[in-house]
């Protein structure tokens, strides 16, 4: 794809919010499109997911209960999810089997955990990152407290090495390698969310297999960024929401996998009526049975309106070629942005020596007022995502130059204290996005 391809929208089906609707209070074209770089916290609304859910809100209107079974765009509401299953499996590397729309990302990460994570007096442990997402950090924390453990010892943090942002697979597999007749269950983001690095998951999936430990991912930033493969990567399971990359709106319906050589052994443990087989689920019978692999899990019936927003965003990834095009794109906007930011002269390499004395508040010349990267360099250890660190950390720079950033129609997000995120993503981005990024950053810089 030729650098010119990347200054038109992989998608024009995505509506972006005007700098003004974004409050660029310091930007002159009111009614221009804002420069948008953060997908990889909320998903831009698809014109394809508007006009489902309006077709939703016609049938509620026009049908109300009547449309369960009987609805004018032949998608009743008892069976709404099954087209979206089959695309979430595209995006996976899945079996529609192994996959189940349904619910909210804690809430299936707490049924896998309770399905998955059985504690023994010898194999107990939960390794995971120490700087997991904060509600991750919870559920591992609340699940060993209800087996009666200590997460103290019952939680296996790994954390970078001095002067690193990201852990090196080296160090994880070793972990495994030496922890793994004690652990119980290996859990990580297939993408951090603070610093965007992409794990190598079939690596540590297989090196947790070995050891005979359970494998399961929370894949909150990795869907609809990166290629998947759960069903030949052998993982357990996995968890995630579809309001980031996969674009389903806020607090979007989430979903999970099983894979299926897990439906004969471990059948739903919390049952509920939207996991009853369909063709009696009706009949309100007495005795819970299952459907067959993920969707045995499913409890209370999924929102229509919710169900139309994501199958319209996955139609647009299908339209596009799913994750072929859209991760070649993504491969290359994403290097793009990291070289203009690069050419910034307040750029510095994040090198070893440079994190440990910004970790230290070092406010010497070189470092004031400065940003780096954090993100990994390498294409295959990261999605689109690209992290930058404000320097010297706790000074304040990052605040002021997010400021500016939003006052000018750039639209990334900040993570305290000292993490701006900006994400190109493929299917709606373009190149001019990321120069338009790069040159207000640089006047922010300036303006400071």
């Amino acid at each position: 794809m030729a650098n010119q391809d990347l200054y038109l929208p992989l998608s024009d089906d995505f509506i972006f919010p005007t700098n003004s609707e974004v409050g660029a209070t310091a930007q002159s074209d009111r009614d221009g499109k804002s420069t948008y770089l953060c997908g990889n916290s909320l998903g831009l609304l698809s014109k394809t997911a508007s006009t489902l859910v309006q077709d939703e809100l016609s049938v509620w209107g026009s049908r109300a209960v009547v449309g369960h079974f009987s609805h004018p765009k032949n998608r009743p509401w008892t069976k709404c999810c099954d087209p979206v299953n089959v695309l979430l499996a595209e995006l996976l590397g899945a079996n529609e089997i192994e996959v189940a729309c349904m619910g909210t990302l804690t809430n299936n990460l707490h049924l896998m955990m309770d399905s998955f994570y059985k504690p023994t007096s010898t194999r107990y442990k939960i390794l995971c990152e120490a700087h997991a997402f904060p509600s991750d950090q919870y559920a591992f924390q609340s699940q060993a407290i209800a087996h009666g453990l200590d997460p103290k010892t019952a939680i296996l943090e790994l954390s970078p090495r001095e002067g690193e942002y990201t852990l090196r697979e080296e160090d994880i597999l070793a972990t495994i390698e030496k922890e793994g007749d004690s652990i119980a269950l290996v859990l990580f983001s297939g993408i951090q969310y603070y610093t965007g690095q992409w794990f190598p998951m079939e690596n540590i999936t297989k090196a947790a297999k070995d050891k005979g430990c359970i494998c399961g991912w929370d894949l909150a930033h990795a869907i609809g960024n990166v290629p998947l493969s759960l069903h030949d990567w052998n993982v357990d399971f996995a968890v995630f929401c579809t309001y980031k990359y996969v674009n389903s709106g806020p607090g979007g319906i989430a979903g999970l996998f099983v894979h299926d050589k897990w439906h004969e052994v471990e059948r739903p443990k919390f049952a509920g009526w939207w996991g009853h087989e369909l063709t009696t689920r009706f009949e309100m019978p007495p005795t819970f049975q299952p459907i067959k692999g993920a969707q045995g899990f499913q409890q209370s019936n999924p929102s229509a309106l919710t169900v139309a927003a994501l199958l319209g965003s996955l139609q647009v990834f299908k339209s596009a070629g799913m994750m072929g095009p859209i991760r070649e794109r993504s491969v290359q906007l994403t290097a793009v942005l990291e070289n203009l930011l690069k050419k910034s002269k307040y750029f510095v390499p994040p090198t070893a020596e440079v994190v440990v004395r910004a970790a230290k508040g070092d406010s010497g010349a070189d470092l004031k007022r400065k940003f780096t990267i954090i993100t990994p360099e390498d294409s295959s250890a990261r999605g689109a995502q690209l992290s930058l660190l404000f320097l010297p950390i706790g000074s304040g720079t990052m605040q002021l130059v997010f400021d500016y950033l939003t006052e000018h129609g750039v639209i990334g997000d900040e993570r305290q204290p000292d993490v701006i995120r900006l994400a190109p993503a493929p299917l709606y981005n373009t190149l001019k996005d990321c120069e338009r990024a790069a040159e207000v950053l640089e006047k922010a810089f300036d303006s400071l």
